[in-house]
């Protein structure tokens, strides 16, 4: 055995001298490049692309239009109109858009490339970039932001890769690691140990490559600070799962954006002490009066400061008693241990003491980010697949608009907080974000009408990402029972 090792490492090593020197040897041929492993799951690739006869909502926010001929050519949108009097290109490769719904593709804010693997009493989350790339493609999900990283130089190589074209999935805005203090048992988040820590923190990252900051539970008011203006000063925005500091701190003190809505918020909680997280606050939201003056002038006081929140109702739904648990199709894709973890949690959700108070705080986020937007608020959504488990990317980008909409949002509203309004705070709005003349061809196709229902979401055969089409099936297919794996 040790010798056939030793001849196989031998092979190896001699097939890399060779590949190292062929250019200087012109009896040596060129290696060709290998296959790229995701061509299999490339179904268009045509430089001009036909839908005709579709229904359009085009994430704007504006009614939908009805048998439009869209034309997609060299990765943008190279005409759009009615299919009477909109030309298709000669040769032209036409889809048929009957039955049919184009939608732009969606601008996640709070994704992860991290799923959580629940061991041993320390939270411990596992990265899973090559499967969590491809299935939030798979989703519709064609542009992204990591809210948070476990594992911060595997995001932004995967980043990099995608950006050159050798790997598939959604355009990533990459989110440095956790700005934390002491307090939380997880083994892979740094502690900040003062403002200056934060500041180097801070400046380490951005020099590495990553886009944006988040500042989470633990975090002092002068770390927040210093996170803050040291972003700033290199062009970069912050955002916050907070608790020690509320959102009232947080909006004086600069910040650019708060996850979760308002369900992580510590504003109202009596006795709230500076710069500690209170222990149960979720009865503390249960309790809060949405209709007070008080939570009214906290709204404008957020509109005020331009801080934009994240709506990610998916996360909060699993933990709420009487809500339906994951598709099938979702679970499917989890490893068994995950998938039993999961369901196992979500079976004793009733009789969990701490999940109670979510039966009254989930339909208030709902009303609480209605009220937020109706007052001239910028909501943008994500789906922060963390939690315990069942947020899972290629169906959860889906779910999050499907919830906006039983929130109480029509559904060209909910598609604009899930598209243009993200490409907007991202500063990509004029590449990204709706289906406009001349933005990139970023294109959900969707059989039926989610108009009418929005479970035809869930019916989203191909995905086009600068006018490729993707197989969605065949993304499914290749990472069913995998996740949990890679």
């Amino acid at each position: 055995m040790r010798l056939l090792q030793a001849a196989v490492l031998a092979i190896a090593m001699i097939a890399l001298t060779v590949a190292a020197f062929a250019d200087d040897d012109d009896d040596v041929p060129p290696t060709p490049p290998p296959p790229s492993v995701d061509a299999k799951f490339t179904a268009y690739a045509q430089p001009v692309i036909a839908f005709t006869h579709a229904e359009i909502v085009d994430g704007t926010g504006g009614k939908p239009r009805y048998d439009q001929t869209l034309i997609v050519k060299d990765g943008r949108i190279a005409a759009l109109g009615p299919a009477a009097r909109t030309p298709v290109p000669k040769g032209a490769t036409v889809i048929d858009g009957h039955g049919k719904t184009l939608l732009p593709g969606f601008v996640m804010v709070h994704e992860h490339l991290f799923y959580p693997m629940g061991t041993y009493g320390a939270r411990d989350y596992a990265a899973l970039p090559a499967s969590f790339a491809r299935l939030y493609l798979a989703g519709g999900t064609t542009t992204a932001r990591t809210g948070g990283s476990m594992a911060p130089y595997a995001d932004i190589n995967l980043k990099l890769a995608i950006d050159k074209g050798d790997a598939i999935g959604p355009d990533l805005d990459v989110t440095g690691p956790y700005l934390n203090g002491p307090g939380l048992p997880i083994l892979k988040m740094h502690v900040l140990t003062g403002p200056d820590d934060a500041t180097r923190t801070v400046n380490y990252w951005a020099d590495e490559g990553v886009t944006s900051f988040k500042a989470y539970i633990n975090i002092t008011r002068a770390e927040l600070k210093a996170a803050i203006d040291a972003a700033h000063a290199r062009g970069l925005k912050v955002t916050g799962h907070l608790c020690s500091v509320t959102y009232r701190e947080a909006a004086e003190l600069g910040i650019d954006n708060l996850e979760h809505g308002f369900a992580v918020m510590t504003d109202f909680y009596k006795g709230k002490q500076p710069d500690l997280c209170p222990p149960r606050s979720q009865q503390a939201l249960a309790d809060v009066d949405e209709n007070s003056p008080e939570f009214r002038s906290l709204i404008q006081t957020l509109i005020a400061h331009h801080v934009a929140l994240t709506s990610t109702l998916t996360v909060f739904e699993t933990f709420t008693p009487g809500r339906p648990e994951a598709p099938e199709a979702a679970r499917s894709m989890l490893i068994p241990e995950l998938r039993q973890m999961y369901e196992q949690v979500w079976a004793a959700t009733p009789a969990n003491d701490n999940s109670k108070p979510y039966a009254t705080i989930f339909p208030k986020l709902m009303k609480m980010e209605r009220m937020f937007a109706a007052a001239g608020g910028t909501l943008i959504a994500g789906t922060d697949p963390t939690g315990y488990g069942g947020v899972i990317p290629g169906f959860s980008g889906k779910r999050e608009v499907q919830l906006l909409v039983e929130a109480g949002f029509s559904f060209p509203e909910a598609l604009k907080l899930a598209t243009l309004n993200g490409a907007h705070y991202l500063g990509r709005d004029a590449d990204v974000g709706s289906l406009t003349l001349g933005k990139r061809a970023d294109i959900l196709l969707v059989d039926g009408d989610p108009m009418k229902d929005t479970a035809a979401l869930d019916r989203m055969p191909f995905v086009f990402k600068k006018g490729v089409g993707y197989n969605t099936a065949a993304i499914f297919d290749e990472f069913r029972g995998k996740v949990g794996l890679y």
